[in-house]
């Protein structure tokens, strides 16, 4: 037992090989706690009425409530009439733990223009806010969030003081309901973290991280990006404010919708201009330990061409959120703009500076802006806001752009539902990210699994005793032999009306990078997906053959041990109805009958948006490095050939 900063810190051991997490808060001990982990599920993207553009769609709900219907209790939805909601929600399954991360910059300035006590309510931009939504969003948005060089409005004041003033009051609230709704008895029963959003967007470009804090020491003031308008600096300011800071303090970013960020979201310069170094590499890896793969604005993974027909799966084809409306500026996105080539360019970074600055665990999360996290289903989906016209109308029939989606849920292998043990698994990514299912998915690796691995009642045993788990290195290679991996995943149970769908395969996707050039395949491993399943359209009811259990234990039939490589595990549901297909059938549009539908019912009918889904969880990766000899004999070896 030791002490830091006069808090003791327990080092819980585990029956297995598995390293043990630290306590970092007071707390009461669980009363339930699983030395082999358990996986939690939860949302780590939210936004409520403290966000500038979700209050601006008419979002008038607070962190409380987002807490509220994370635990399971119904909130409002907009529009509001006479100050009441027209519409409500409510999670079919309680989440196990969630983080609202309202964006930090405007926290200020959203509190002035809805407050008229306060210096700025009667400004221009205020005003238009108020009266047409749309109008000063799209204002506001070009104006600081799509900005290369951002500024804050001149009824900030001086050095922005009013707004920075303004600010602290919701980020103050935001510490109290996460303090309030995190269960500090026994009973472990629901989790809540401090965070925000730093929304860098530079010309329109993507580059926002969430922020997530270990425990009730954070910042005095969360990082914005009019002050701080790049991400090297933001990690600068983590570095310095906490988790260098010589207390408790503890954080990590999440980077989110690589897919619209141009190709800037992982950059492998610094602000300078210049190369990345070691020193660089090590800071980002130390800092950005998970990626958001998937979210309500679309998919992450893989990009169209990757020879992959499942990265056909939730893709939008513009590379800026602000071309969205603009068909004639799509065109393919730039190399990193998704995970899974990010996952290879690391691979080649750490064999030029030494480290992989790349080494991204995987979640998924919603990016809700109504204040409710876990809100995935996609049978009920009522949209998630973020600006977009139908959001900010209210909710008719049709409640989103076709083309978003409900988003995912990120998944937490740990030994107990506590902020230190989450944390600890977030840390070492012991994560994975599910398109919205509550698939339970594992995925070790190692040198000498059985074949039998999947019959044995000791699977999880076995793979942290004789391996490594999701988001670890393997451990030095022993032998000649390729690495063996393990993966297991159960079915979504459904429960409370929420749907259920049998696995349809699991996949382990490779990727190395040899030559100066980075390469992907996609093995298939369990499961076949020529087994016929399929759904009608018109009854979403499902029909074929699926699996409640999948499990293989596979060895790389291409191993070239001189050559370094990251693998991770894809878990695909058989097919079913997409949100936009239950909404259409509600609303009985015949597309053979025009007059049956209007306005936005027309995506009913059109051709290029998916009836159907297949959702599906990954796991984060397990990476392989050779040793110095193993690399050096290999590269003679291909001089030779």
């Amino acid at each position: 037992m030791t002490t830091v900063a006069g808090v003791v810190l327990v080092a819980l051991a585990l029956a297995s090989p598995a390293a043990a997490f630290e306590r970092s808060e007071s707390r009461a001990a669980c009363r339930e706690r699983a030395p082999l982990r358990k996986p939690f599920f939860g949302d780590t993207h939210v936004h409520t009425s403290y966000s500038f553009d979700a209050m601006g769609q008419g979002t008038r709900t607070t962190p409380r409530d987002a807490y509220r219907f994370a635990r399971g209790e119904a909130i409002g939805l907009p529009p509001y009439v006479d100050g009441a909601a027209s519409n409500s929600a409510q999670l079919r399954r309680p989440l196990d733990f969630a983080v609202v991360t309202d964006h930090s910059d405007l926290l200020g300035e959203t509190q002035i223009c809805q407050n008229p006590d306060l210096d700025g309510y009667d400004s221009l931009i205020c005003t238009l806010v108020r009266r047409w939504p749309l109008l000063g969003y799209s204002l506001v948005n070009g104006y600081v969030y799509s900005n290369a060089s951002p500024r804050r409005y001149s009824f900030c004041g001086d050095g922005g003081r009013a707004c920075h003033a303004a600010a602290r009051q919701p980020w103050s609230a935001t510490q109290a309901a996460a303090e309030e709704f995190y269960d500090r008895t026994p009973s472990c029963a629901f989790t809540t973290f401090v965070g925000y959003e730093w929304t860098g967007m530079p010309d329109g470009n993507n580059i926002h991280r969430n922020i997530v804090f270990r425990n009730e020491e954070v910042q005095a003031a969360p990082t914005t990006y009019l002050e701080t308008p790049t991400a090297e600096g933001l990690w600068r300011a983590l570095s310095e404010e906490c988790l260098d800071s010589g207390g408790r303090c503890d954080a990590i970013a999440i980077p989110h919708n690589s897919n619209v960020s141009n190709g800037l979201m992982f950059q492998t310069r610094r602000d300078d201009g210049s190369p990345i170094d070691a020193d660089d590499a090590r800071r980002r890896s130390r800092i950005e330990t998970l990626v958001e793969i998937t979210q309500h604005k679309g998919d992450s993974e893989c990009r169209l061409n990757a020879n992959d027909e499942l990265c056909n799966f939730e893709t939008v084809p513009w590379v800026r959120m602000m071309d969205a409306m603009q068909p004639s500026l799509w065109r393919p996105a730039p190399p990193r703009s998704f995970v899974r080539e990010t996952l290879a360019s690391g691979l080649g970074e750490q064999a030029r500076v030494g480290v992989n600055p790349f080494k991204l665990g995987i979640i998924g999360s919603t990016d809700t802006h109504f204040s409710t996290p876990g809100m995935v289903d996609e049978d009920t989906h009522p949209g998630h806001g973020a600006g977009t016209v139908f959001a900010a109308h209210g909710i008719p029939p049709f409640p989103d752009d076709p083309r978003f989606n409900p988003g995912g849920l990120a998944v937490l292998w740990a030994e107990e539902n506590s902020r230190d043990a989450l944390f600890a698994a977030m840390r070492r990514r012991e994560a994975y990210g599910t398109s919205g299912p509550r698939i339970v998915a594992r995925f070790f690796g190692g040198w000498d699994y059985p074949d039998s691995m999947c019959d044995s009642a000791s699977f999880a045993e076995l793979g942290y005793q004789r391996g490594v788990p999701m988001g670890s290195d393997l451990p030095p290679r022993g032998s000649d032999a390729p690495p063996v991996f393990a993966v297991s995943a159960l079915r979504d149970p459904g429960g409370g009306g929420a749907p259920s769908t049998p696995l349809q395969r699991i996949q382990i996707v490779k990727l190395w990078s040899a030559g100066g050039k980075d390469e992907q395949r996609v093995y298939e491993v369990a499961g076949t997906p020529e087994n016929g399943a399929g759904v009608d359209l018109a009854s979403c009811e499902t029909h074929g053959a699926g699996a409640d259990r999948l499990c293989a234990v596979w060895r790389d039939p291409d191993f070239d041990a001189a050559v370094p490589a990251a693998y991770y595990a894809r878990i695909v549901e058989n097919p079913s109805c997409r949100w936009n297909t239950y909404a259409c059938n509600r609303n009985r549009v015949d597309c053979d009958r025009p007059e049956t539908f209007a306005g936005t019912l027309q995506h009913c009918c059109d051709p290029q948006i998916p009836k159907t889904i297949q959702e599906r969880a990954w796991t984060s990766p397990i990476w392989y490095t050779p040793n110095p000899a193993q690399r050096d004999s290999g590269q003679t070896d291909r001089a030779r050939q």
